[in-house]
């Protein structure tokens, strides 16, 4: 699978995006040409549309030092370049995080670089940053250029000396910890050498970059003063992630750390979808004495024994070579494109992340728009059925005298005045749910979240130890544990009200029975469970048990604080928004049945005056009939391009054929 085919696959996508995108506006046209959109609508459909046009594929590249990953996104992404884009060479290692993409925004070229001085303001994220580019170095990248940029894009493995002072201010030197991790005692020393950014982002037009890939690459995670933030918010952001490995030494105990404390909780929320282990550097077993059935056995027990350790199976693991496989790209060398065994990670590209990225777009897009055409083919039809009710019932009239169409006018106002006392109940049912949705939303509150963080800080003032972390970590978790308990009981009294309140009006009135718009606190308690699960694990590291007085700790605990407070102020406006929508089908269902009712009412009246009104209100009703059918033809249209199979879908479906 080479790169000509992921990027056909990716265009192929963008087509799907744009049918979509075309879907929505015609569907968005019909609701204002019938009156029926409303605010949240409107909302709705500019959230839909942005998600479509700012998607991305975020594919993260994790190791311990001098795996190789700079290497593999070479010469997976950018051997085009006929280079090394990046830089890899011997004893150059990416010392920063670093995201590559494309700015469709400003449509410019560059590499902005993050001082490292800016660990020091411990409140400001690294995302807080990313809005405010005047903090940020912003060099140019003259993409005509291929000497210019790889000079550019070798600031991402720039370091300085400073002082150990300063260094530990920063959070980037740990006398006790160097120490330990040498395996010697200290030095004392009065300098050090450091980082000299914190976050990289580069952006360029690489036609995959264009049509929506983001790699991010990062340092390696167990190193003193890892950023939190890759943890907490990067690495769950992304679709996928290559967890790289050396295949002459397999998974050592740094690896092992690097595995369980930063990648594992990604396997487990994505289900082992989008995680591959790639075992790089094959290219070491090539000694000239092995023969080649000899090495792929060798690769073979290799995969095994790391199939074990990580508890991942053989076939999301791949051995390659990066660096022969840049070279044989840069050479045009198929024999050797295929001894480094990179096609068979490209399939894997091709054939799992992306089908993923699609679905789960899609589903994204049905469950909030493909929802409102549902709902709107239901109403159409019940107004269909009334019409065809109604016109059934006019033609049964021809030659009937006066007093069977009073007798039709006295049972209508029977059945409007019935209607009419449910109507009530029905204020008195939403009045009910706005008292259940007032202790839901001010148990999720983002101040109640904010009580909770001041408590625990006043625990924790003094104590940034581990022990101290550990408490604080308890505390604060405890603590959204038991908000979140209250949150979902409210939540499911609330959706058991709503749905008793359709049952009734269904029931009681023949209506077409409408399915509420379904809304579930699911996802943000798994959320809360997995940044628990990280703060765990990090706790456990080594780096934090060999660090009593850590600035890592301290920044840690302020970026969980962060993350927990943005799961909290989305999961209230989810909530809010499920609020205001939730009985906007059913309020719409009442009025058009109370509108059908007094017109039925007001057609008898008149063919009691006058016999002439009932072939003209016949006319009408058909005409209205036909146009009616136009626009339940319209929407099924809409509900299924909504629907429809993801190009991936369609070409599996053709492969089996």
């Amino acid at each position: 699978m080479t790169t000509e085919n992921l990027q056909k696959k990716i265009q192929a996508f963008d087509s799907r995006k744009k049918t979509l995108i075309e879907t929505l506006d015609r569907f968005q046209q019909w609701l204002e040409s019938q009156n029926l959109e409303t605010s949240e609508d409107t909302l709705r459909f500019l959230e839909a549309r942005d998600s479509l046009i700012n998607e991305r594929l975020n594919i993260a590249f994790v190791a311990e030092f001098s795996r190789g990953k700079t290497e593999l996104i070479n010469a997976l992404f950018f051997s085009d370049y006929q280079r090394r884009l990046l830089p890899s060479d011997a004893g150059r290692t990416t010392m920063c995080p670093t995201e590559l993409f494309y700015d469709n925004k400003s449509n410019e070229s560059y590499i902005r670089l993050l001082p490292i001085e800016t660990r020091l303001e411990e409140k400001i994220t690294i995302s807080d940053y990313k809005q405010e580019p005047q903090n940020w170095t912003t060099i140019p990248l003259d993409v005509d250029s291929p000497d210019q940029m790889e000079q550019v894009l070798r600031e991402v493995v720039s370091t300085k000396t400073v002082s150990v002072e300063e260094a530990t201010r920063l959070g980037l030197y740990m006398k006790a910890t160097d120490s330990e991790i040498n395996g010697a005692p200290a030095l004392d020393i009065d300098s050090t050498e450091i980082p000299k950014w914190r976050h990289a982002l580069i952006s360029f037009p690489h036609p995959l970059l264009k049509q929506g890939l983001v790699i991010l690459d990062t340092p390696g995670l167990n190193a003193i003063g890892a950023e939190p933030e890759l943890t907490l918010n990067m690495l769950p952001a992304a679709q996928a992630i290559f967890f790289v490995l050396a295949a002459d030494t397999g998974v050592t105990r740094s690896d092992l750390d690097v595995w369980q404390y930063h990648v594992e909780g990604f396997r487990r929320n994505k289900q082992n979808k989008g995680i591959a282990v790639v075992l790089n550097k094959i290219d070491t077993l090539w000694d000239g004495i092995k023969n080649d059935r000899d090495i792929n056995k060798m690769l073979d027990s290799q995969r095994q024994k790391t199939s074990l350790m990580l508890g991942i199976e053989p076939e999301s693991i791949f051995t390659v070579s990066a660096q022969k496989a840049l070279l044989a790209k840069i050479k045009n060398d198929s024999a050797l494109l295929v001894k480094s065994q990179l096609p068979e990670l490209e399939r894997f590209l091709c054939d799992e992340i992306l089908p993923s990225r699609e679905n789960i777009l899609q589903d994204n897009i049905v469950s909030s728009i493909g929802s409102l055409a549902e709902q709107a083919r239901i109403t159409v039809v019940s107004k269909l059925d009334g019409t065809v009710k109604q016109l059934k019932e006019l033609h049964g009239l021809s030659g009937k005298n006066s007093d069977m169409i009073m007798h039709l006018m006295k049972k209508s106002r029977e059945e409007q005045t019935a209607y009419s006392k449910n109507v009530e109940s029905f204020q008195s049912s939403r009045l009910l749910l706005k008292r259940q949705a007032a202790k839901m939303l001010s148990a999720l509150s983002v101040e109640s979240l904010d009580i909770l963080t001041n408590t625990t800080r006043r625990d924790m003032m003094g104590s940034w130890t581990t022990l101290g972390l550990k408490k604080g970590i308890q505390t604060f978790f405890n603590g959204t544990q038991e908000i979140m308990h209250q949150v979902l009981e409210h939540s499911e009294q609330a959706r058991r009200l709503v749905c008793a309140i359709y049952k009734k009006f269904h029931s009681e009135h023949g209506l077409p029975a409408i399915e509420p718009k379904s809304f579930a606190m699911d996802r943000f308690k798994r959320r809360m469970d997995q940044l628990y699960d990280e703060a765990d694990h990090f706790r456990k590291s080594p780096i934090t048990t060999m660090t009593e007085q850590s600035f890592v700790v301290k920044r840690f605990f302020i970026s969980l604080v962060s993350q927990a407070r943005n799961v909290f102020f989305k999961a209230n406006q989810a909530s809010e928004a499920w609020l205001r929508e939730v009985m906007n089908p059913l309020v719409r269902q009442i009025k058009d049945h109370k509108t059908m009712m007094e017109s039925r009412i007001k057609t008898l009246r008149k063919i009691s005056e006058s016999r002439d009104t009932l072939d003209a209100k016949i006319q009408q009703l058909e005409t209205r009939e036909a146009e009616l059918r136009k626009q339940v033809q319209f929407l099924d249209e809409t509900v299924n391009n909504l629907h429809a199979p993801t190009q991936t879908a369609v070409e599996d479906k053709a492969n089996c054929a």
